[in-house]
């Protein structure tokens, strides 16, 4: 078995083939002069294969690199392949609101079918009904676990609360605050669809001098989590740490929110940090064994 990245994520793909003992495979990735993918596997194809690619940006380009690299994959002799998509760009768009919308998530679960790949692995889908779009088989990890053991290390005290941040991260958040023991408090939010603009409207509990925890799957523009923040330390929050599986890194995201006063954020390497971003308040878990353990 071999270990085939795309170019989104090659340190995580790194990690993996260090951790599973397994090689590399040597594959070309570069573009055509009109800014096309072009890629190119190298070496002789054994029968059981791994693709890793998240689906980051530039998401279309990155989805695209992952269907033509298995394709080459399997003309060149490869049998089964297992795609892990750390992070499944489009999952977001879930849903249709309004009349002549796409059922986007739906189209892109088509497309990547379209390699005949057999077993696909991700994380903390935006939405589990997700997985009803697939035929293939999907495990979709939680990576939440990731972060309890570094929770715990600060719980010296009774202060902490966790936050749900909104009403599709109820369930999550209620699991993991029970884990932790703490309670847990739920913010009333609105979101304008024209414009995105989330207004915090009301809390269900006093936060007053407590350390607060906030649990989201994903970062994207960190609209949510500045007007969370903001509302929160208006009302007394002593101090905010936001643990997230997937921080998307869009430009100027990860300053603006640590301008909102939060202190601490945990997140996982599902995507390639930029090289550029310097950052002291990002604490970066790896889910490399977690991918690991799935071939055990």
């Amino acid at each position: 078995m071999k270990i085939y990245s795309g170019s989104s994520n090659i340190p995580l793909a790194k990690k993996l083939s260090k951790s599973l003992d397994l090689p590399l495979g040597k594959v070309e990735l570069n573009k055509y002069t009109n800014n096309e993918c072009k890629v190119w596997v190298k070496d002789k194809v054994t029968e059981e294969v791994i693709i890793l690619q998240s689906f980051s940006n530039p998401v279309d380009y990155h989805i695209i690199e992952f269907c033509l690299l298995a394709d080459a994959l399997k003309r060149q002799g490869a049998e089964k392949i297992t795609a892990i998509i750390p992070w499944l760009g489009y999952s977001k768009q879930d849903k249709v609101f309004r009349p002549g919308e796409p059922l986007s998530v739906k189209v892109i679960a088509k497309i990547i079918q379209t390699t005949l790949i057999k077993k696909i692995i991700t994380f903390d889908l935006h939405n589990s009904a997700i997985m009803g779009f697939f035929e293939t088989p999907l495990i979709n990890i939680n990576a939440s676990d990731l972060f309890l053991d570094y929770i715990n290390s600060q719980l010296k005290n009774n202060d902490y609360i966790m936050i749900s941040p909104d009403a599709g991260a109820v369930k999550a958040s209620t699991q993991f605050a029970n884990k932790l023991n703490i309670p847990i408090a739920y913010l009333n939010k609105k979101r304008d669809l024209k414009t995105g603009k989330v207004t915090i409207e009301s809390i269900d509990r006093s936060i007053e001098g407590k350390d607060i925890i906030i649990l989201d799957d994903m970062i994207v523009t960190g609209s949510t989590l500045l007007s969370a923040s903001k509302y929160l330390n208006s009302i007394g929050a002593k101090s905010i740490t936001v643990a997230a599986t997937h921080h998307l890194f869009l430009d100027g995201v990860q300053q603006k929110l640590e301008k909102s006063g939060i202190n601490t954020f945990l997140i996982t390497d599902s995507i390639k940090k930029p090289d550029d971003l310097v950052s002291k308040n990002l604490q970066i878990f790896s889910i490399c064994e977690m991918i690991a353990s799935s071939f055990n």
